[in-house]
């Protein structure tokens, strides 16, 4: 396909997407379905293109006056990729398989338009109503903190201690330029090119051997920040496709007891594969069982317990930009009882002079400090370790970080613009 059909093709797509409110990722291999000629370079293109439209959303659809496909594309193509009009009218050319020639309005937009003027939602890329809690959460650079969420994001690795070290792997990867992460230790950070396709890593021999796992450094650092230790009694109580609980194994170097739970079987299945691959041989998996308690044993019995909530998902839009879009005020109420609940049911494990820490992948007050604040309202046996302590897990680079992030009295906040990571929060609690 010629990079004018590509553009065309990611019109429809797009239309598709915003027509019937449908995942991005199904709308796109929906499409590929239908398109057999489409080779697996096209799909990624395409799929590229559709991302970064769906990012900047809001502030292109300012920029073009018109909030349609085509209007939101075009004026992606300007912002995200800094495209020039004449670099623009040759995707628009009219000819067979491409879009419409731009109009002469379409070409005044692109050549002077602007976001001066902008509200903070718009130049920020984030649902209206969700603006009152970005501006609790960042004041007037709300606006810069959603540009960042709008961003494309790297890819992240983190390197497997059970099995290698970070120079090793780094020099396995070094065809793709695979750099030692800014923070976490266990990080290495592969930039993409300028269409934004990430390489195949999950082909590499290096992954098929354990050595490596596709994880945001946020996410590294949430679980770092945790304080895992060899030979203590762990409990990540919402493990999932087990991406903590892997580095949370790593960090006890094999030695203790990790168990990982997760209420929905389905999100744990990937689990026990992962957990093989990885080498970690110190982790109990226990799957849920109707209404049996399947955790019972464990109360009054974890060093720690890690609860990784649910939430909006607010700050991973880097990388599910059509996730912000369908969101609405009703999944954050859902989230924040979800939250309440899990943090008083995730007390009754933690022995006295153990730690309870709670993450989010979310920027929004509502599911992060506010959450901590209630429930040592309803729970006075938890004190909160100060975030200053916390970071000194970083060893020579903790000063530099608490200086990028934003650390409150309940725990820390992780943005794209402020440590180059996802939008993580992470409170520590001690049980007296």
């Amino acid at each position: 396909m010629t990079p004018a059909a590509r553009l065309a093709a990611a019109i429809e797509v797009l239309a598709e997407i915003e027509g019937k409110k449908r995942p991005a990722p199904d709308a796109l291999r929906e499409w590929g379905q239908t398109h057999r000629f489409a080779g697996s370079g096209d799909r990624g293109a395409i799929g590229s293109l559709m991302f970064d439209a769906l990012r900047r959303r809001a502030s292109s659809a300012f920029l073009m006056g018109a909030e349609t496909p085509r209007a939101i594309l075009l004026g992606a193509l300007r912002l995200s990729r800094n495209l020039s009009v004449e670099e623009i009218e040759k995707l628009a050319d009219g000819s067979r398989f491409a879009i419409a020639p731009l109009s002469d309005d379409e070409k005044k937009r692109l050549e002077s338009g602007s976001l001066a003027k902008a509200p903070p939602h718009v130049a920020g890329d984030y649902p209206e109503w969700l603006d009152a809690q970005f501006a609790l959460a960042f004041g007037d650079d709300r606006w810069q903190e959603g540009m960042a969420l709008a961003a494309r994001a790297p890819l992240d690795l983190r390197v497997n201690t059970l099995k290698n070290n970070r120079d090793e792997v780094a020099k396995e990867l070094s065809h793709l330029n695979a750099a030692p992460a800014r923070w976490s230790p266990a990080g290495l950070r592969i930039e993409l090119g300028s269409d934004g396709r990430q390489p195949p890593v999950t082909s590499e021999p290096s992954f098929l051997k354990g050595d490596f796992e596709v994880q945001d450094e946020g996410s590294q650092l949430a679980s770092l920040f945790a304080g895992a230790e060899p030979g203590q009694q762990v409990l990540d109580l919402c493990a999932g496709a087990g991406g903590k609980t892997l580095a949370l194994a790593a960090h006890m170097d094999n030695k203790g007891q990790l168990f990982a739970y997760d209420s929905d079987l389905r999100r744990l299945a990937p689990i026990h594969e992962r957990l093989t691959r990885a080498g970690a041989r110190n982790v109990q998996v226990r799957s849920p069982k109707g209404k049996q308690d399947v955790l019972s044993d464990l109360e009054v019995q974890m060093d720690l317990v890690l609860i990784d909530a649910p939430c909006t998902g607010t700050g991973v839009w880097r990388r599910h930009p059509d996730a912000k879009w369908r969101i609405r005020p009703g999944a954050l109420e859902i989230r924040q009882r979800e939250q309440s609940a899990l943090l008083d049911d995730a007390a009754r494990f933690v022995k006295p002079g153990g730690r309870l820490v709670y993450i989010t992948c979310s920027i929004l007050d509502a599911e992060n400090g506010a959450q901590i604040r209630a429930f040592r309202e309803r729970n006075s046996a938890f004190e909160i370790v100060s975030a200053n302590e916390v970071v000194k897990a970083l060893g020579e680079n903790a000063m530099i970080f608490s200086r990028a992030a934003k650390l409150t009295g309940e725990g820390i906040q992780m943005t794209p613009r402020r440590t180059g990571t996802d939008g993580f929060f992470v409170s520590v609690l001690k049980k007296n």
